[in-house]
């Protein structure tokens, strides 16, 4: 196995890596919406954290080897199905290739944000 990190996306807030390789795919830790840069959530928005997701997402990934052409799985947590049509139409923009996902809605999400984003990809 090996542990892929970047500053180009935010740091673990806990014990964990902010992806794995393993057997040539990549399994990437929840992305939430902190901006790599300031380390805070800036984001208010589900429309801004969801864009701030999908870059974190993809930085992992591309520090990784791999893009967001590549995923096959995606888990979404969402902190209200409300926010699911609007989620949904920032989402398609990042994953054109329309990967598996599985999408719920959580009572609460780290750091009180609306939506986080874990991906499994090919490298």
């Amino acid at each position: 196995m090996k542990v892929v990190s970047t500053t180009k996306a935010p740091s673990a807030i806990g014990p964990y890596s902010q992806a794995m390789i393993s057997g040539g795919m990549v399994y990437t830790s929840g992305q939430i919406a902190i901006d790599p840069e300031s380390g805070k959530i800036d984001a208010v928005t589900i429309e801004e954290q969801t864009h701030q997701v999908c870059r974190n997402v993809k930085a992992v990934l591309e520090a990784s080897g791999s893009s967001l052409s590549k995923v096959v799985k995606t888990v979404c947590f969402l902190a209200d199905m409300d926010d699911f049509i609007v989620f949904n139409a920032i989402y398609a923009q990042y994953f054109t290739s329309k990967p598996a996902r599985s999408c719920v809605a959580v009572k609460t999400l780290p750091k009180n944000v609306l939506v986080e984003i874990d991906t499994i990809a090919e490298v």
